[in-house]
């Protein structure tokens, strides 16, 4: 097992087997990972003669198919790490987590909605720098900001973060509607929702027909001082309309928790905007989200080890062989 797990759902899974858990991030040193290629893997599967194997980031395909593996569990909600067509071509099961770390971005987006919003960034290090009444100005009349009671938030995507966070933006006294094309819940056009929000925050998949959907053209469509959040990822927007979007006003405020290939440049213009929070893509880091997926791949090798029906399998059809 090289994914982190914790919790009742881990102690379960040391009754079902003998556990081998090294998982690729440290739980002790912040700056220690490793992430195993598939001859890598292969190597360490044969080495400890595993049945079954549980990721999160290690590259499963090729040399891993060779290795007799009963099962394969990746801990994400798309386990895009694994060579799907591969596993199903060796008759592997692939158990998957959907919605593991729902909760966790969910309150990473509204921490990020109430931080720009509300000015939380400059107001804490005007305090900390002792600049309260910066310029002789009063800090109440400085940082006055607007609320999100009343207010409508459109979310482009409904899974399981879209639907974890629209009850808690419906708590705030939020209106929320949404844009999905492929949940029956959602009832507007992306055009209907970007002309009616007031927060317009992205909790869709990266596929081919999402990748840059929102550009210059869909910016200009939004709302005069909207208020723009991403925590899903960067490629479906378009940073540098952002940018401009930000400069000239049209977007009020932005929280971002992913940039292309998770590294902002110190120099980029994002970086000195102080309307804009920043957070390097730790929308799932809780403890609470490695506890829930190794519950879900107890529960889900239990099911599979006893001749049953996993709840979350990728490739179900491999058992009936």
């Amino acid at each position: 097992m090289t994914a982190p797990l914790r919790g009742p759902g881990f102690a379960k899974l040391r009754q079902l087997a003998d556990v081998v858990y090294d998982p690729w991030i440290s739980e002790l040193e912040a700056t220690s990972l490793r992430i195993y290629g598939p001859e890598q893997l292969a190597e360490r599967i044969g080495t400890e003669a595993a049945d079954v194997v549980v990721v999160e980031s290690a590259s499963v395909r090729g040399p891993v198919f060779d290795t007799g593996l009963r099962a394969i569990a990746s801990t994400r909600g798309d386990p895009n790490n694994v060579d799907i067509a591969g596993a199903s071509a060796a008759g592997i099961p692939v158990l998957n987590t959907p919605g593991r770390n729902a909760d966790a971005v969910a309150e990473l987006a509204v921490a990020l909605l109430l931080a720009a919003t509300r000015h939380l960034l400059t107001t804490d290090a005007d305090v900390r720098s002792g600049n309260t009444f910066r310029d002789g100005s009063i800090p109440y009349q400085r940082f006055r900001g607007a609320e999100i009671a009343g207010r409508t938030a459109g979310l482009v995507g409904l899974g399981a973060v879209g639907r974890a966070l629209r009850w808690r933006l419906t708590g705030l006294g939020m209106r929320v509607i949404a844009y999905d094309p492929y949940h029956d819940e959602a009832q507007h056009s992306l055009d209907e929702l970007l002309s009616e929000a007031d927060v317009v925050s992205l909790h869709a998949p990266v596929t081919e027909d999402t990748m840059g959907m929102i550009g210059a053209a869909e910016f200009a469509a939004m709302r005069d001082g909207v208020v723009f959040l991403n925590t899903a990822r960067a490629q479906l927007h378009d940073t540098d309309a952002l940018v401009d979007a930000l400069r000239a006003g049209k977007v009020a405020a932005a929280g971002l928790d992913h940039f292309v290939g998770e590294f902002l440049a110190t120099d980029h213009p994002l970086v000195g905007m102080p309307n804009v929070v920043l957070t390097p893509h730790i929308g799932g880091a809780t403890w609470d989200t490695e506890a829930w997926q190794a519950q879900m791949v107890a529960d889900d090798l239990e099911a599979l080890l006893s001749g049953n029906r996993p709840t979350h399998i990728v490739n179900p059809e491999v058992l009936a062989s």
